[in-house]
């Protein structure tokens, strides 16, 4: 493989968190977590209370990639917003998200409206206060990155031309009212869950009051583009293409992947009634990929798998009821037993 493949994405991805730095103060590494599910072509579940950059975070990688919420970029007579925010509530309808066909009464036709959904970076917001026939909408049209109106059928990517499909839901916890919890089943469909949690320090508090104290504007409006949309279809097919898996790594993928199961470890029943799927093996290969590739290297190594089976994982595995009762039923229970569960997996794993 040649060097400047490698360092074509490291550049790039250099200049994405320095400067997510300007707009939001901590959380380093939680954003490079969503910049590696961007570069393996995945999507990603944010979740926190409200109040905690989430969608700052979005919107600022937005910026830095060159695109915006005004400007429509149209590919074969297909029109695409650079950047869409749906606001998730009870009452909206997979028609709102997709699109619809409306009347014409001039033509005595019906012609297609399409909706949000067709832009290069989707967020969902609140993605649990819809109903499950609106996430189900949802969900179904980032596992096949293409939705269908009436008798047609619209590409929500076509990278032949530089456009990329990418979303970003947020949530909240799931024991506040009001929410929807998405199922098991859907929850595969993001690469990575990442958690969301308050700063972390006393410093970092103050930092963000720093940032805002003297501005009318958010931090953010004043970041200016790094790189291209080519920049992201480009490192994605140089994270697939070209970093390597040897064969011990995927010995080690696939044995953590088994470890996650009850009947064949059985000490980690404590922690987890059902494993990881197959599936979930690939987006762990996938995201260790992009996670090489970030830092320089052109080969997944352990250090790449430990670092993102946490974000990977910790959604598609199903808790033991019985511990999270012990450890009092909450939703934060619910996070714990997956934790320690995860935690364990990897302590008894050698890479």
């Amino acid at each position: 493989m040649e060097s400047h493949d490698v360092d074509y994405v490291v550049r790039g991805a250099k200049e994405i968190l320095e400067n997510m730095r300007n707009a939001v103060i901590g959380y380093d590494e939680e954003i490079k977590y969503i910049l590696i599910s961007l570069l393996a072509n995945g999507h990603v579940l944010l979740e926190g209370v409200p109040g905690v950059a989430k969608t700052t975070m979005a919107r600022s990688l937005t910026r830095l990639l060159g695109l915006n919420e005004t400007e429509i970029v149209e590919l074969n007579g297909v029109p695409y917003k650079g950047f869409s925010r749906i606001q998730f509530t009870p009452d909206l309808m997979p028609s709102d998200i997709i699109g619809s066909l409306i009347y014409n009464p001039k033509t005595l036709d019906f012609e297609p409206r399409l909706g949000p959904i067709f832009a290069y970076i989707v967020l969902a917001d609140e993605i649990n206060r819809a109903t499950p026939r609106t996430q189900s909408a949802m969900l179904q049209a980032m596992q096949e990155r293409e939705v269908t109106i009436g008798d047609k059928t619209y590409p929500l990517e076509d990278r032949a031309r530089n456009k990329f499909f990418f979303v970003l839901a947020t949530q909240n916890p799931i024991e506040q009212e009001g929410t929807y919890p998405l199922p098991e089943a859907q929850l595969d469909r993001f690469l990575m869950r990442i958690i969301i949690g308050y700063p972390e320090s006393l410093e970092e508090e103050k930092e963000i009051l720093r940032l805002h104290s003297r501005r009318l504007r958010e931090p953010l409006e004043e970041l200016e583009p790094v790189v291209e949309p080519e920049w992201v279809v480009k490192s994605q097919e140089i994270v697939a293409e070209k970093i390597v898996v040897p064969e011990d790594m995927l010995d080690y993928t696939a044995r953590l992947v088994r470890a996650t199961r009850p009947e064949i470890m059985e000490p980690v029943s404590k922690y987890f009634e059902l494993g990881l799927s197959p599936r979930a093996g690939i987006a762990l290969m996938k995201a260790a990929k992009a996670h090489a590739a970030v830092r320089g290297a052109d080969a997944v190594e352990p250090v790449d798998i430990n670092a993102v089976f946490y974000p990977v994982a910790n959604h598609r595995v199903v808790p033991n009821m019985e511990t999270i009762i012990e450890y009092g039923g909450t939703a934060s229970a619910r996070m714990r037993v997956i934790k320690e569960g995860l935690e364990f997996v990897l302590k008894n794993t050698p890479g």
